[in-house]
């Protein structure tokens, strides 16, 4: 048995099909959505990534402003422009990109994003809405995992997920967005040992730790359904997952690719939040009055 492919790239065209719908429309009101990024590294890697999203953005008909703060940036001068653009009427989605300078601790400074406005889920408040049923922006790349399950029809209801990772990013997020689809959810970390115990008894696998090729076929049951969310570079330059591919390819009934799966939907999934807040402050503003108001903003 070879495992069948849970490519991103179709889940990202049905989601870019439903910002398209949002942003006409908010054109048709002369709501452009707008979406601030905030830079403060000299990473090549990172200003490779914000400009891959401004350039969907653009695509997408989202105002999207880079905003580098420049490598010596202060923590200051941080949370000034995020409470400034959480007060600015025009800016509807906020992202924090990381790495930030030595010293200034993220912690800090997502408090500053109004949470009608973090689009990526990282103010704590979020992940407190999130957890409480609440309205709430999730982390994309968490959302990206159960907008992937649905697409390829992977039942979730009643079934037993197993996350391996507890970040704030994927693994916390992610078992809040479960359980919301009553799946019974199991959270592993580092002391979760034997690993292979929890994980060989979920229909569904879900690994976020950063560690390539930490799950392989022993940690699987035959038939399961495997998605990988990291992302390593290897010395050769190769990008990996956390899934040794190779080995669970042969026992799972379908696995994610590393390039090319849960990576792929995330970029859609922040300029679709970006719109769904435009919408959102609109109808605060009275601007849009319809019977399809946002109820949840995950």
């Amino acid at each position: 048995m070879t495992a069948a492919s849970l490519s991103g790239a179709p889940v990202a065209k049905v989601l870019r099909a439903e910002l398209e719908d949002r942003v006409s429309e908010l054109a048709a009101k002369g709501i452009v959505p707008g979406l601030a990024v905030v830079v403060a590294t000299d990473n090549e890697s990172t200003h490779w990534y914000v400009r891959s999203i401004a350039k969907a953005a653009a695509k997408a008909g989202v105002d999207c402003r880079i905003i580098d703060l420049g490598p010596s940036a202060s923590s200051a001068q941080l949370k000034t422009m995020l409470t400034e653009l959480s007060e600015d009427r025009q800016t509807h989605g906020i992202i924090l990109q990381t790495p930030l300078p030595d010293g200034v601790q993220v912690d800090e400074l997502v408090p500053n994003i109004e949470t009608g406005k973090d689009i990526d889920g990282a103010n704590p408040l979020s992940l407190g809405r999130l957890a409480v049923g609440l309205p709430a922006f999730a982390p994309a790349t968490a959302r990206a995992v159960v907008e992937m399950l649905v697409h390829y029809g992977v039942p979730i209801d009643g079934r037993h997920v197993t996350v391996v990772g507890r970040s704030a990013v994927v693994g916390k997020p992610l078992l809040h967005l479960l359980l919301e689809r009553n799946a019974s959810v199991t959270i592993c970390h580092s002391r979760s040992r034997p690993l292979e115990d929890y994980t060989r008894a979920a229909g569904v696998v879900v690994v976020a730790t950063g560690r390539p090729g930490l799950v392989t076929d022993r940690h699987v049951a035959p038939g399961a359904v495997v998605v990988d969310v990291g992302t390593n570079v290897l010395e050769d330059g190769a990008l990996v997952g956390d899934v040794d591919a190779r080995s669970v390819e042969q026992v799972a009934s379908a696995l994610s690719p590393v390039p090319g799966g849960v990576g792929t939907i995330t970029t859609a999934l922040l300029l679709l939040h970006t719109a769904v807040a435009a919408r959102a402050a609109a109808e605060t503003e009275g601007v849009l009055v319809s019977s399809g108001i946002v109820r949840s903003l995950g």
